[in-house]
């Protein structure tokens, strides 16, 4: 097809959508081989030959191939594998949220490209959003493991550095209370009539109690000085509590801001009045070890 000629700003302009539309075809594509089998196989490659077909439009306006962007294509897809589809895909999304803005401005000289805009606006998001992801499915679980491990032990932690002062007995606290909450998230879950398996909610919320219980131990094991320690431990609470919520903020579309400053506070709160109470028991009491 001849080539339609256009201001040297608006081709770049036109480039920069094909690229973008080439490296995400190729992203679903690969995406999609690599799930194949599964329902989310034929979402993905039925938003990779949306993508094609939206690279073939700019091309008309272009004349020329473009190549995708090889690193993009090769970070979004071990992205997706490693923490999952939904995260993965919305993760690129996010990064293209001004597509729609800029196709937009495009339709201004380009006739069809407000329909492309809308596809990408509405159609793909209405096809992500039909990715099913057992990881998703169990997140409550995940919640209850993270928010006990980090309000409990936070709080235990905290309370303890001051009472006992000695940083091997503290470590010791924490330890027997992850293996009481996959049996304890089992019983609650199968007595609800809610749809999940029970013992896959278990392991996902003792895996994630776990490991949550292991990085807030782990300065108490590595480090002599018990103030340091529990200061180290509130540092990895609030950077769990910030990745955490991120991923969920993310693959759920939830406000990021709201869960992290509330998961935090709480937190915090409780090592704190945990830490006066220590203090008050050692002071008033008089317990020494």
């Amino acid at each position: 097809m001849e080539k339609v000629q256009h201001s040297e700003k608006l081709r770049q302009a036109l480039l920069r959508a094909q690229k973008s539309e080439i490296t995400e075809h190729h992203i679903y594509a690969s995406l999609g081989e690599a799930v194949r089998g599964s329902g989310n196989s034929k979402i993905l490659k039925t938003i990779a030959m949306d993508e094609k077909r939206h690279y073939e439009f700019w091309k008309q306006h272009t004349g020329q191939d473009v190549k995708p962007s090889r690193w993009k294509v090769f970070r979004f897809y071990w992205i997706a594998r490693i923490f999952g589809l939904t995260f993965g895909i919305k993760l690129m999304e996010q990064g293209e949220g001004k597509a729609h803005e800029n196709y937009m401005h495009l339709a201004l000289e380009i006739p069809g490209a407000s329909t492309i805009a809308e596809e990408e606006d509405a159609h793909e998001k209405m096809l992500i959003e039909m990715i099913e992801e057992e990881r998703l499915n169990y997140m409550g679980s995940v919640v209850l493991g993270l928010n006990d491990a980090l309000v409990e032990l936070t709080g235990a932690l905290a309370g303890l550095t001051f009472a006992l002062q000695d940083t091997r007995l503290i470590a010791l606290t924490g330890i027997a209370a992850s293996f009481s909450m996959s049996a304890s998230e089992y019983l609650s879950t199968k007595s609800e009539d809610s749809g999940k398996n029970a013992l896959t909610s278990s392991v996902y919320t003792g895996i994630a109690y776990i490991f949550t219980v292991f990085f807030l131990i782990l300065p108490y094991l590595l480090v002599s000085h018990y103030m340091v320690c529990l200061a180290l431990t509130l540092l990895i609470a609030i950077a769990i509590i910030f990745l955490f919520n991120y991923y969920i903020s993310v693959a759920k579309d939830l406000s990021f801001k709201k869960r992290f400053t509330e998961m935090a506070v709480i937190s915090l709160g409780v090592a704190g009045i945990s830490f006066g109470v220590g203090y008050l028991i050692r002071t008033f009491i008089g317990i020494d070890v």
